[in-house]
């Protein structure tokens, strides 16, 4: 029965290729998570109060702080590309670090103020995929060069 399905064999280059195509979705998929959970919150009637005060939950949004939330938002958005382009050793640490990166600030996230449903939900989504990309890449084997 197994002759009938046709499984042509994958050299070296198509493996690298799907990995690189694997951690570029992982990264879409979690930064539409980052973005979407942002967009919820600005549903939020009680953060909307507080956005409009400039104070949401005891953290002062001014330029500093939104400039560095564009810093730290711009790491899964250039990872998307970066998986693509990045031979495998800058891939491999790139894809680490950033999933590392973002795990923590996202772990952290979850102890400033009280976290609503949605922002837990939406959060627990973010840490297990970003730790999914740093296991996938902490076992990505170099390829064999023929």
């Amino acid at each position: 029965m197994s002759n009938l399905i046709y499984k042509p064999a994958m050299n070296e280059s198509k493996i690298m290729e799907n990995r690189k195509m694997i951690f570029s979705t992982l990264w879409i998929f979690v930064t539409l998570n980052y973005l979407y959970c942002d967009l919820m919150g600005m549903m939020d009637p009680v953060l909307l109060k507080q956005y409009f005060s400039g104070i949401v939950g005891g953290i002062t949004i001014n330029e500093n702080f939104l400039f560095s939330a564009a810093i730290l938002m711009e790491i899964p958005m250039v990872m998307i590309v970066l998986s693509r382009i990045l031979g495998y050793r800058a891939n491999r640490w790139a894809n680490g670090i950033a999933a590392t990166l973002m795990t923590l600030v996202m772990i952290l996230t979850l102890f400033v103020g009280k976290p609503t449903h949605y922002y837990l939900f939406c959060g627990i989504i973010e840490i297990v995929t970003t730790l999914f990309i740093l296991w996938y890449a902490l076992g990505w084997k170099r390829p064999v060069e023929k």
